[in-house]
């Protein structure tokens, strides 16, 4: 019996291809579904309009990618079985599957302590048995149990599928030029050396393209200082609506959303309790923008200011500052706290600081390796006039003031 191949035009590499069945089994699944309402930059969308693409399309994009890169290493003679390129596509199309309600913004607020890997992993297995165990080589790829190290690596490393799609695609959908990278040169470029994923030396500097861009786009768009006010905004609205129900206040809100607001949960209390993985996958951005639309009628006046700066687009003032914030602080605490009649206990919700930091290449995580003409491996920061130096491998910090205006 022949299987139909499923052809979707993604306006980023235009037609891509899903011949495997299984791969159509994971993408019809309601929890991968879901991805459809769950948009890729939070609430990036606030500042650059156009960038309302969600977790679904980057997910087909990453699998795409992933078949990408293993066509590349099968026509170099690394020998990869049609099972370990099947699970390998898996694994990418699954990678983000764990994403809560506006991707990154709310990891931390309604299933604290909770990473979205970890969920992606419970999610995966799951299906897995869900699925009669097709997800079993994907499941250890994902989690790094499989032989093949560097099928992991393709999925999730320093330079994953993962990454250059969302770059490719991020820079798409914002219009910021700085993102595009030279992708398809480094799919290309890939090789397989002591079962570690390299990159040969002639594929260098579209690698360091790639790490550039990615420091670029996280100043001029993930951590644009408007971008990062909104989705502070957003935690600190789920913050006092959590706050208020656990305290006994009765506030609408979907039951998907509910369920998080009255409790507190750890990844011990995923694993005893399955419906707490299967109402987490009931839940995407329409549960959360209903709510916050209701609550800007709150009977709480700190909610109900929140909501409406969030709906009227009155969104935090943010100010990186290289000097003391101390100052600053009281005196805006002090302004804002007579202007809204709030106590001082309150006042947090509308004037406060924090660390904005930016991790363009961590020389303490797994490497970026390129195997030079002579057979020498080497990191990439060791490649003689190499762009990727210490300085820019350097983690960079930068403080804050967020403020309501």
């Amino acid at each position: 019996m022949s299987i139909k191949v499923k052809i979707i035009n993604d306006p980023v590499y235009g037609f891509i291809r899903f011949p495997e069945r299984e791969l159509m089994q994971i993408i019809n699944h309601p929890w991968f579904q879901r991805l459809r309402r769950i948009k890729q930059m939070g609430m990036a969308d606030l500042v650059y309009p156009g960038a309302v693409h969600t977790r679904f399309a980057h997910s087909l994009g990453a699998c795409h990618l992933a078949g990408k890169a293993m066509d590349e290493l099968r026509a170099k003679g690394i020998a990869t079985n049609n099972d370990e390129y099947l699970a390998t596509r898996m694994a990418a199309l699954l990678h983000d599957v764990g994403h809560g309600p506006f991707s990154h913004s709310l990891e931390k607020t309604l299933v604290g302590g909770v990473s979205h890997e970890i969920l992606s992993g419970m999610i995966m297995q799951r299906m897995n048995e869900e699925m009669g165990g097709i997800l079993g080589k994907a499941i250890q790829v994902f989690d790094r149990s499989y032989p093949a190290r560097y099928l992991h690596q393709l999925v999730s490393s320093q330079m994953d599928v993962d990454r250059m799609d969302y770059l490719n695609r991020d820079s798409f959908y914002t219009g910021v030029s700085e993102g595009v990278i030279g992708y398809d040169r480094i799919l290309q470029m890939l090789t397989v050396s002591n079962n570690e994923l390299l990159v040969e030396e002639k594929g260098v500097h579209s690698v360091e393209k790639f790490i550039i861009a990615r420091r670029l786009m996280y100043w001029q768009v993930y951590l644009h200082k408007t971008v990062l006010g909104t989705e502070l905004l957003l935690v600190n609205i789920l913050k006092r609506a959590k706050e208020l129900t656990l305290d006994g206040m009765t506030l609408f809100a979907t039951p998907a959303l509910s369920y998080f607001l009255q409790r507190n949960l750890t990844i011990d209390d995923f694993m005893e309790n399955p419906m707490h993985l299967d109402t987490f996958c009931a839940l995407d951005d329409t549960d959360v923008m209903s709510s916050i639309k209701v609550w800007t009628n709150s009977g709480d006046r700190i909610l109900s200011e929140l909501c409406k700066m969030l709906i009227l687009r009155n969104l935090y003032k943010v100010s990186f500052r290289s000097d003391s914030l101390a100052s600053i602080l009281i005196e805006k605490r002090d302004m804002i706290r007579k202007r809204l009649r709030i106590e001082e206990k309150d006042a947090h919700y509308f004037v406060f600081e924090g660390e904005a930091t930016n991790s363009t290449y961590n020389i303490n995580d797994e490497l970026i390796k390129i195997e030079t003409k002579n057979g020498i491996i080497k990191n990439i920061t060791e490649i003689e006039d190499s762009l990727v130096n210490h300085t820019l491998a350097k983690a960079v910090h930068k403080n804050y003031i967020c403020y309501m205006q």
